[in-house]
Formats: C-alpha cells, sequence, structure tokens
C-alpha cells in the first residue's frame, strides 16, 4: 500500500508538471518579446538606467513593474527620454500604467497602435510635447480609468471615441491646442455624454469652441470637477448643468459665453469653487441662494444688469472669497456681507490677476463695515467705486482696506480714509521652512528639519483653492505635512516638504513652490528617485491634499538631468546654486581642456583676422576688428569704476575712447559666464554680418589672455527703461514714443526678415532698446539670440530662455521659439511706452492689467488712469487707440494671431502719420525704411549662454 501511494504521488507530480510546460513556454516568450520590446525602447528614448542589466526586464529594473514576469507598469516620469513612442510598445500586451510625463524631448504623434494596449489602466503623458491628433484607437482601451496629457501640442478635435471609455475616472487634456467642439454621442457615433463613471473634465487651455452641448450633462454623471476655462466656447451655459449634483467645482471663465445664468445652477448645492468671470454674460446678477457650499465666487467682468449687491450673499455661511470685479453693482454695501464668519476677501488684488471683489463697480454711500465681521476677514478691495464716507473702524481689526479711486480718497472729508487710500504689494515670501536654521554650504537650502540638502524642487499650480489669504502660513503648513506622509508611505526616501513663494500666475491659479528633502543621510535624489517622485505628484489622485486645496499639476520649467532637480520657476528669484554645483562639478575636468581650445582658436583668430576671411576656422568677419587686450584696458583707464557704466548677466560694461577719438562701450564677460571659443566665434561673426541704423553696432572683440570682450558703438542716452523712469532725466513725448517703437520695430523686422538666416533676439525688453544722442532707437544684446537655418522650419525647439514678463506664454509652453516670440516680447515694450510701467509691477502684469481696464466705448479706451503723465504734455494724444490695438495683438497667447514685425511697423508708421496730422510734416521723412539694409552673409547659429542667475534672461 504504501509503493502504492508513492506512484500516485509521483505520478501527480508528473501531471502538474506537464500542466504547468505550456504556461512556462508562454511566459518565456512573452519575456523575450518584452525585453526586445524594451530594448527598442531604450534605443528610442536614449538611455541606460545603471539597474537595466541582464536579460530580463522583470529583474528589479528601476521604472518598470511585473506580475507573474510579464511587464505591467513603466513609471519613468522626468527621466530625460527622448524621440518618440514607437509602435514597438504594443508587444507590451499586459501593460497596465504608462506614466511618461514630464520628459520635455518625448515627442511626435502618438501612434494608433496605443490602441492595442487594450489592458492600460493608466495613461500620464503630461509636460511632453507630443503633437498632432489625439488617435481615435485611444477609445479601444476598455480598462482605461486615468487619462492625463496635459501640456503637450495636441491639436484637432477631441476624438468621440473616448465617449467609450466607460471606466474612465479621470480625463484631462489641458494645455494644448485641441480646437472644435465637444463631441457628444448621436445614435451612431459615440460622445462624452456616454462617460457615467468621469469624474474630472479638465479641459482648460485649449482652442474649443462652438456652445458647451446641453446633452453633455445628466443626473447620471459623477462630475466633480468641471474646469472648461480659457477657450473659445460660445452661447449659453447650458441649464443641463444643474442635473449634476455631484460637481464641486465648476470653472467656465474667459470664454465667450453670453446670455443668463441659468436658475438651475442653484441646485449644485456641493459645489465650493464657481468661476465665470470674463465672459460675455448678461440678465440679472444670478442668485445662488441654494448653493450652501460655496466658499470662492467670481463672476467678474461679465455685463450683467446694474442692481444693489444681493442680500443672498450674506447667507453663504461658507464663502470665503467673492469676487465682483466690473459687473454693474450698485448702491451702499450692506453691512451683512462682512458678517460671514469664514470671508476672507472681499476684492483681492494678489499677483497678476486682478483679483477685487467689488473693485470698478458703482457702489456709493457710506461704507459702514461694523464690529460683527468673520474672525477670517483678511482683505476688503472696494477701489474704484463711489464711496464718499466711512463709518468708525473697530480698533482692534485686522483686516486691509482698500478705498483708492473712490471720492472718499479725494478730499478731506474724512481723515481716516486717508490711512486706506494706497495698496501695498503683498507678501510673496512665506515658507514653511524655519527662519533660524543654520546657514548651509553652496547649493544647499535648509529643511523643515534644519537639515541641509539639495531639494528635489518644481511648482505646484492649482486649479482651485478655497482661500485667497496667501499669507497664512497655517494652510501650507498642513499641505507640506500631508505631502510628506503621503511620500513616505509609498516608500520614498523623503525627509519633509517645503512650500514657499505663493503667488497668483498669470493664468489665475495658486503656485508654490516645492521643495522636496530626502531621508538618512543623503544630500540629494538620485535620477530614478526623482522619477519616481515626479510619478507620485504627476497622478492628481495623490492622497494627502487639505480640502482648502483643490487639484493641482504639475509645472516644469527647467532640469538639471539626474540628482536634485532645481526648477526655474515664473515670478519667484531663485538663486544659482544648482548652476553653481554643476559648474563645480564639471569644472574641474574641463577647465585645463576649456584652456587648451580657447588659446588653440585665440592664436587662430590672431593670425587670421585682418589678413585672410576665407578659412572657415576663424570669424567670418565683415568691419569687426580685432583688438589686443593691452588696447582696451589702456582706454578705459585699466577697466577703472569711473569708466563703468553698467552691468549684466554676462559682465561689466566700460566706457572707452579708442586712439581715433571714437567713443565705445566695452563689454567684458565674467570669468563664470564666459562662453567657449567655438562659441563665442560664432557670436561674433553674428554681430558682425548684421548691420542697421536701428542695431547697436559691433566695433570689434578680444581674445586673448583668457577674456572674452566684445566693443560695440556708444550710445550715449541710455536705455529706454531708464528714460521711462525718469533715470535718465530724458522725457519721452507721445510723438517720440512712437518713433522710439518704429525705429526698435524696423531693427527687429531686419532681424526676422532679411537676415540670412532669420535671426530671433529672444531678449527684447526696454532695457535692450538704446536711444542715441538723436533718441533713435537701436536694438541691442544679442547674447540669446537663435538663428533660424533653412530647414524648412519656422520655429526652433529650444530650452525656454528670455526675461520675466516679456516671455511669449506659448514659446514657454511649446518650447518652440519663433519670430513670434519676438513680437509678443515688442508688445510688451509697446505697453511699457504707453504706460511706463514695468511689466510686472506690485504684482501685476502689465498685458492682464490693460485687458482689464480697457474699454473701447470710451476715449482713450479708457486707460486714462494708466497712462504715463508724461506722455501728452498737454497735447492732444491721437493714435493712441489704434496703438492700443497694435500692441495687445501683438501680445496674443496664440502665435498665430500676432502679426509679423514688418506688419508691424507698417502699422506704426500709419500711426505716425495721423499722429502728425496737424503738425504739417512728415516725421517719417529722415527715417530710414529697414528695407533699404540687406544682410548678405549667413553664419552659424549664434551661440545661446546657458542661464544666467544674475540677472538676465529667464
Amino acid at each position: 500500500m504504501p509503493i502504492f501511494h508513492k506512484v500516485m504521488d509521483r505520478a501527480t507530480q508528473v501531471l502538474r508538471l506537464l500542466v504547468l510546460i505550456p504556461f512556462f513556454v508562454i511566459a518565456a516568450e512573452g519575456t523575450v518579446q518584452e525585453y526586445n520590446a524594451i530594448m527598442t525602447l531604450r534605443g528610442e528614448w536614449g538611455i541606460n538606467p545603471p539597474s537595466w542589466v541582464g536579460s530580463d526586464p522583470c529583474g528589479n529594473w528601476d521604472g518598470i513593474t511585473c506580475t507573474n514576469s510579464r511587464i505591467t507598469a513603466i513609471t519613468l516620469a522626468d527621466m530625460g527620454l527622448k524621440g518618440g513612442l514607437p509602435s514597438d510598445i504594443e508587444t507590451l500586451s499586459e501593460l497596465q500604467i504608462l506614466n511618461l510625463a514630464f520628459n520635455e524631448d518625448l515627442k511626435g504623434q502618438l501612434q494608433a497602435s496605443i490602441g492595442n494596449l487594450t489592458k492600460l489602466k493608466t495613461v500620464i503623458l503630461d509636460g511632453c510635447r507630443f503633437s498632432g491628433p489625439i488617435p481615435a484607437t485611444i477609445g479601444s482601451l476598455k480598462q482605461l480609468s486615468y487619462l492625463s496629457l496635459k501640456n503637450n501640442r495636441f491639436s484637432g478635435p477631441i476624438p468621440p471615441s473616448i465617449g467609450n471609455l466607460a471606466n474612465l475616472v479621470f480625463l484631462d487634456i489641458s494645455d494644448n491646442m485641441l480646437g472644435d467642439s465637444i463631441p457628444v454621442s448621436n445614435g451612431t457615433a459615440p460622445g462624452l455624454d456616454m462617460l457615467n463613471k468621469t469624474k474630472h473634465f479638465h479641459f482648460s487651455n485649449n482652442q474649443l469652441s462652438g456652445s458647451i452641448p446641453p446633452q453633455l450633462f445628466s443626473s447620471n454623471m459623477p462630475l466633480i470637477h468641471l474646469i472648461f476655462d480659457r477657450n473659445n466656447f460660445t452661447g449659453s451655459i447650458p441649464s443641463t448643468l444643474g442635473l449634476v449634483k455631484t460637481l464641486e467645482a465648476v470653472r467656465l471663465d474667459r470664454n465667450s459665453l453670453s446670455g443668463s445664468v441659468p436658475t438651475s445652477l442653484r441646485n449644485l448645492t456641493n459645489v465650493s469653487e464657481l468661476h465665470l468671470s470674463n465672459n460675455k454674460l448678461t440678465g440679472p446678477v444670478p442668485n445662488l441662494t441654494l448653493m450652501d457650499s460655496l466658499n470662492y465666487v467670481d463672476m467678474s467682468n461679465n455685463t450683467f444688469d446694474a442692481s444693489d449687491i444681493p442680500n443672498w450673499f450674506s447667507t453663504l455661511k461658507f464663502l470665503t472669497t467673492l469676487m465682483m470685479e466690473n459687473t454693474g453693482l450698485q448702491g451702499q454695501v450692506p453691512q451683512a456681507l462682512f458678517s460671514l464668519q469664514n470671508l476672507e476677501t472681499v476684492y483681492s488684488d494678489d499677483h497678476m490677476t486682478c483679483y477685487r471683489i467689488l473693485k470698478n463697480n458703482s457702489l456709493n454711500g457710506t461704507l459702514d463695515i461694523g464690529t460683527n465681521y468673520g474672525d477670517q476677514l483678511n482683505l476688503i478691495d472696494l477701489q474704484k467705486n463711489n464711496i464718499a464716507y466711512l463709518a468708525p473702524i473697530d480698533e482692534g481689526s485686522n483686516y486691509t482696506l482698500i478705498l483708492v479711486d473712490n471720492p472718499i480718497c479725494e478730499g478731506s472729508q474724512n481723515n481716516m480714509a486717508k490711512n486706506y487710500c494706497n495698496v501695498s504689494p503683498p507678501n510673496s515670501s512665506i515658507s514653511t521652512t524655519p527662519s533660524n536654521c543654520a546657514a548651509c554650504s553652496s547649493g544647499q537650502v535648509a529643511s523643515p528639519n534644519c537639515k541641509c540638502a539639495s531639494p528635489y524642487t518644481r511648482t505646484l499650480v492649482f486649479l482651485f483653492v478655497s482661500f485667497s489669504n496667501l499669507d497664512d502660513v497655517n494652510y501650507y503648513k498642513a499641505l507640506s505635512d500631508n505631502l510628506t506622509r503621503s511620500f513616505q508611505s509609498k516608500n520614498l526616501p523623503v525627509d519633509s516638504v517645503s512650500l514657499s513663494h505663493p503667488s497668483w500666475s498669470s493664468s489665475y491659479q495658486l503656485e508654490i513652490i516645492i521643495e522636496i528633502f530626502p531621508s538618512g543621510d543623503q544630500v540629494s535624489f538620485n535620477q530614478t528617485e526623482s522619477s519616481a517622485i515626479t510619478s507620485v505628484i504627476s497622478n492628481q489622485t495623490l492622497e494627502g491634499r487639505p480640502n482648502s486645496f483643490g487639484p493641482y499639476s504639475f509645472l516644469v520649467l527647467y532640469t538639471n538631468s539626474g540628482g536634485s532637480n532645481k526648477g526655474v520657476i515664473i515670478g519667484t528669484a531663485i538663486g544659482g546654486s544648482v548652476l553653481l554645483s554643476l559648474l563645480v562639478f564639471v569644472g574641474l575636468y574641463a577647465l585645463h581642456q576649456k584652456r587648451k581650445a580657447d588659446e588653440s582658436l585665440s592664436g587662430s583668430i590672431l593670425l587670421q583676422t585682418g589678413i585672410s576671411n576665407s578659412s572657415a576656422s576663424g570669424p567670418q568677419l565683415k568691419g569687426a576688428r580685432l583688438f589686443s587686450f593691452e588696447e582696451l584696458k589702456k582706454c578705459t583707464d585699466g577697466f577703472s569704476e569711473a569708466k563703468d557704466i553698467g552691468s549684466g548677466g554676462y559682465g561689466q560694461v566700460y566706457k572707452g575712447i579708442l586712439p581715433t577719438g571714437q567713443m565705445v562701450a566695452i563689454k567684458r564677460a565674467k570669468r563664470e559666464s564666459m562662453q567657449g571659443g567655438v562659441e563665442f566665434k560664432a557670436e561674433v561673426e553674428l554681430l558682425s554680418r548684421v548691420h542697421h541704423k536701428n542695431l547697436v553696432g559691433l566695433v570689434g572683440f578680444c581674445f586673448e589672455q583668457g577674456e572674452q570682450i566684445l566693443v560695440y558703438e556708444y550710445v550715449p542716452n541710455g536705455d529706454l527703461r531708464d528714460s521711462l523712469s525718469g533715470k535718465s532725466g530724458i522725457r519721452l513725448d507721445w510723438m517720440r514714443r512712437l518713433q522710439v517703437a518704429l525705429g526698435a520695430g524696423r531693427g527687429l523686422a531686419y532681424l526676422h526678415e532679411h537676415a540670412n538666416p532669420t535671426i530671433i533676439h529672444r531678449d527684447i525688453k526696454s532695457n535692450n532698446i538704446l536711444l542715441d544722442k538723436d533718441l533713435n532707437a537701436k536694438v541691442a544684446d544679442f547674447g540669446l539670440s537663435k538663428s533660424i537655418t533653412d530647414s524648412g522650419m519656422d520655429h526652433l525647439s529650444t530650452q525656454v530662455k528670455g526675461t520675466l514678463g516679456y516671455l511669449d506664454p506659448e514659446y514657454y509652453m511649446t518650447q518652440q521659439l519663433t519670430d513670434k516670440s519676438d513680437v509678443y516680447s515688442f508688445g510688451v515694450v509697446m505697453l511699457e511706452l504707453l504706460t511706463a510701467r514695468r511689466p510686472i509691477m506690485q504684482g501685476n502684469y502689465i498685458v492682464r492689467v490693460v485687458q482689464m481696464t480697457m474699454d473701447k466705448s470710451k476715449d482713450l479706451y479708457n486707460l486714462d488712469d494708466i497712462l504715463d503723465p508724461f506722455i501728452g504734455l498737454g497735447t492732444e494724444l491721437k493714435g493712441v487707440e489704434m496703438f492700443v490695438d497694435l500692441a495687445m495683438s501683438c501680445v496674443e497667447e496664440l502665435r498665430d494671431k500676432r502679426p509679423r514685425m514688418g506688419e508691424v511697423v507698417k502699422q506704426i508708421e500709419n500711426i505716425i502719420q495721423i499722429a502728425a496730422l496737424n503738425a504739417g510734416t512728415n516725421p517719417l521723412s529722415t527715417s530710414a525704411s529697414y528695407e533699404e539694409y540687406e544682410c548678405k552673409d549667413s553664419a552659424e547659429d549664434v551661440y545661446s549662454r546657458p542661464f544666467d542667475y544674475s540677472g538676465r534672461g529667464f
């Protein structure tokens, strides 16, 4: 009997083995296929992580997750991937998660073959550069629950086939160039109305048009976020929106919606955020009485019927922020409005948003805030109303009251009001890191636990928040603590999270710098750890976010590959510690090689310049002279402080007099900002081949004794910025400002349309427009310039550089540099000429200020209050409206809507003719056209210097 049992046991084992053999064969074949697919991807993407060794991708390869020896997840966010998404990925048939977010060099079209990955549940491609249409085959991914394609270059319509994704919970296609209308089903074709599990529609900042289809919404939809802002939607708000009772946030702002706000919106009792601003809505101010959960309301800049402030405002017990600027409100401000216990802001004027809750209405009479105001009340902004009197203010109050541009500020009838007739800039230096930590060594910063390290640094951009008081650090501490716990729960080596520098972005969203610090003895994260952190943050369902914060996106503007990644953040000045660390890391090795190369090239230049221009190894010069270092040292008195006339990111500028008596400006590079010899040669060649009366001319250069020096013609009246600010003592009237705009425009048009190859300046700003002795404008500083060679392309894909406030938003978003990027910057300069304001002043962006202020039905477009008072000098301003229209066309967000510089020049010429009609002269007769100058020589692309943290560049 025992023998029988042994035989049976052995037979059972053999039978089991025979059953498993096919499985082993299939698994082996799958492993081979997947290994080959991964090898193809690695070759396409140009990566070779240290852990990717051997022939088994499931052998603990970083970024690769397997189940039963089959690849089920690829998470390679922020890994510096290049190329496209090869069709070979379709062989990974068990793939469930694909996260390639923030690989800025991943581009090209998504292949239709992605539809073959039928087991995909999560696709995150945020922050890449994919273009073309979203493939219709994406509708074949029936198990897909999370689809995020934010911040790419996708164009064309939204594929109706997305309506087939019955399990889709999260859909984000924001910040692309998608157009056409929203597809809905029609009996034969699917549409987005079929998505009965989707909770998130994030469609903001596209080119979607047409009306919002009523059939898109139904009571069966579980939507919580409807984000449609910054599109081209027209028509009315569909009443069916009120059927979606689950909604918590609605953003329809910055479209062209018209008609009355449907009363059905009152049914949305769970909505806490309602944004309807900057549309063409009419009819009565909507009654939101039943929307008890509202904490943030913005209906500014619509054309509602004139009315008193509705009483129902005071019934919204959770209201923290109320924005009703320019909505036709009139009458006296009810005291009950301020009694809301959670109310923080009644008109906020924070960074770039012009959020002023009751600003620019017709409120009048006496303002009586009373003593029963809410504990959270932080700011009351009632600028530009008709308030004449102010009741006594509670001495123990902590709120800020702003009454600028009210009658009460114009007289002495109420001395108390004088304390409220000015605006203080907001505090943007909030940080959750203690200020009493010991100083860290160069390249490191202190964590919230006072540990010195090189943190992983990025920007979080919040789609909406439930508060408006940016100065309360407690909000950020709660978020940073929760995020820390969330990272640690995912076994990431995170010690702490610091949040700092909150500000409102140009897109009307809260931006916060996030710094994530490594745990233990680590001082920085390696590339794999950084990628893992990016993967976690890029998934917007991240746990650990307090209710005060809505969903956020993730912003990367500048990335160092590997190690600690430092972001360059809009609106925030961050020191050059990361760049310095990088330079220190490579400097010791490269210094000796660089000096040898520079000395060799310097010798080549010394031998060839002035003797022969035929050799390709030396600069192909046209009129530029080689100076010795001793010559330049002598004519600047040894580069003395007395000859120092300015400085920039590149170095110092000295005034000098050559032996011929010619006055020159000598620009001497700092050691840390010097280029390599080849790049310096390219820049000299560029400057020597462009000749135009509205471009600063290159006299010569010096390239010896380890120096890099450029010698320019001397322009005596400084830059345009100094004249507009009054620093130079030169006051420009309207006609002279038009002449300055014309001169600078002609110089720029010459670079775009007559230089061969085309030159894009890339740093047009008032500081780079100089004025000669006759106040003629000359464009200067070509240190960031780029040439577009004849390759059939109208753009360059390049790292974003420029200057804050002048930067083309489409270039910033897509990294595609075109001549229209210069046009945008020139449009900002035109607005400076009108207002004498800096592009960003006290947190306000000049483009937004003009957009919000201008009213074409009024004289001077209602811009009287922001025009420079010195512009008219007692004369009539003719052509201002045309100039404003031209400037605003230059600063269109989409480059295709901007004119070319040649067109801008012609329009400025027309404006000057109109403005000079009464003078009986032709102000253009003495000015040569940019077309009279030609550029017949070509050269290599001018070198673009790395990011300069000392003040110039972006």
